[in-house]
């Protein structure tokens, strides 16, 4: 039988992103935590906050070995799974290829200085300071990396002349159209996703062994974190459903099973389709559709049956948009609801249920960012590069792609496995109020400072 390389293309590619998110998504949004917790530790000369910043920037490391390689699994895919975008498009991503390669090292070689300083200078701020190009090496990373799927939806920068792309600009190319609500969802998304998953390791830490100092104030502060990239993110989604109506009407509307062109379009919320694409069990909102494309309830909103039926995105996106926007919108409830009991004495913040549903919020945050990717990704089928080369056009016509899935389905097995393991002994084996009490003891300055503040309440 043949092999159909266009569809072992995109499952080699699909499980690369896949996994590689996870680990870039947490290389963006832990170091802006960790310069958080150490900052406040600095401040308020409270150790438990140094600790985290401490803690934490260990298990970041580990993210960032994993992710380097799944990093550099993307870049050789891209040579060798999709060889006629890169011969079509290559002078144009180079610059923010080579920009996020170049935002990596700048990270790289302040987070090695970073953790090799600690107690080295007898101002704790120089130290702090060298969080500043980390957690910008990071975010500039994911802006780079960013710009290039923002070309591949909304190609400009170039002129298309016998078909290629000449008279290149590629400052144009990288800062087109999409690059501003794609940066915007991405990075407050990472940044939401990290603080959630120190929250809810701090819950799940508190439910199984009870609540020590060290994680309730790690909660406390991570909860706010949550709350505040919660509503960041969700205008940053209002951004990119404004986007989308504006430049990917077809996009917007197959993700809203939005057939037919209207005025006051209403938002559909869940359900299924049948055999004769009829909605069925959908909450139907009335004219929100239209609110949130061009913030006007009786705007007209663009339907899927006005584009070719070869150029339709597939509808399943109906179902990875409401996922990824629920779970936004459970997390801000759920960090709304945290503080709401945090100010309303009578009722206690870490009781059991709360607890849970915020330890809950980690994977939730995580499969959002899937579910936002593979929507980004699947939206934007049949093409490629949106108007100018199709999916079939771009892949490798060799049948050894399938053998590159397995292979690289093994890599990424392994690599889960090790990475879960070194994780478990770098953090099981040494419980943070067992290292806090070593830390003390070999510090008694910090450990007066402690002393001074007296034991840390129960209540938060």
């Amino acid at each position: 039988m043949a092999v159909d390389t266009v569809l072992w293309s995109r499952l080699v590619t699909g499980l690369t992103l896949g996994f590689h998110v996870i680990f870039a998504t947490l290389g963006v949004g832990i170091p802006l935590m960790i310069a958080i917790a150490e900052f406040i530790g600095i401040r308020k000369k409270d150790p438990h906050y140094i600790l985290m910043a401490k803690r934490w920037s260990r298990g970041f490391v580990i993210s960032v070995a994993v992710g380097v390689v799944t990093g550099t699994a993307i870049s050789l895919q891209l040579a060798l799974v999709w060889p006629n975008f890169m011969k079509l498009a290559g002078n144009v991503i180079a610059l923010p290829l080579f920009m996020e390669v170049f935002a990596f090292f700048f990270e790289a070689i302040f987070l090695g200085i970073y953790l090799y300083t600690w107690d080295r200078f007898k101002n704790p701020y120089i130290h702090w300071l060298l969080t500043i190009p980390v957690v910008a090496g990071a975010g500039m990373s994911a802006v780079f990396i960013t710009t290039v799927n923002g070309f591949m939806n909304q190609p400009e920068g170039f002129v298309m002349q016998a078909g290629q792309f000449t008279a290149v600009n590629p400052v144009q190319a990288m800062l087109n159209t999409a690059t501003f609500s794609k940066v915007f969802h991405v990075l407050s998304s990472a940044y939401l996703t990290g603080a959630a998953l120190l929250a809810g390791i701090a819950a799940l830490a508190m439910l199984k062994r009870g609540g020590s100092a060290y994680h309730k104030k790690g909660l406390n502060l991570m909860m706010a974190v949550v709350l505040v990239f919660s509503l960041l993110n969700t205008l940053a989604g209002d951004v990119s459903a404004k986007f989308l109506a504006e430049h990917q009407p077809e996009k917007l509307a197959a993700a809203e099973w939005h057939f037919e062109t209207e005025s006051g379009a209403d938002l559909i919320l869940l359900g299924w389709l049948n055999a004769e694409h009829e909605i069925i069990g959908a909450l139907h909102l009335p004219k929100l559709l239209s609110f949130l494309a061009f913030g006007d309830f009786n705007a007209e909103v663009t339907g899927l049956n006005e584009f070719p039926p070869d150029e339709q995105p597939p509808l399943l996106v109906h179902y990875l948009f409401d996922l990824m926007a629920g779970i936004g919108f459970a997390l801000l409830a759920i960090s709304s609801l945290y503080f709401l009991f945090v100010l309303w004495k009578k009722r206690n913040p870490l009781n059991k249920w709360l607890l849970g549903l915020v330890a809950l919020s980690a994977p939730l945050a995580f499969l959002a960012v899937e579910m936002g990717w593979f929507y980004a990704e699947i939206g934007r089928q049949p093409w490629i590069i949106r108007g100018y080369m199709r999916v079939e056009e771009a892949a490798t016509s060799s049948p050894s792609v399938r053998i590159l899935f397995f292979v690289f389905l093994l890599l990424y097995i392994v690599l889960g496995v090790i990475c879960v393991l070194v994780l478990k002994r770098l953090f099981n084996n040494n419980p943070a109020e067992l290292e806090m009490e070593k830390w003390l003891q070999a510090k008694p300055n910090k450990t007066a400072t402690v002393a001074e503040k007296g034991e840390p309440s129960h209540e938060l």
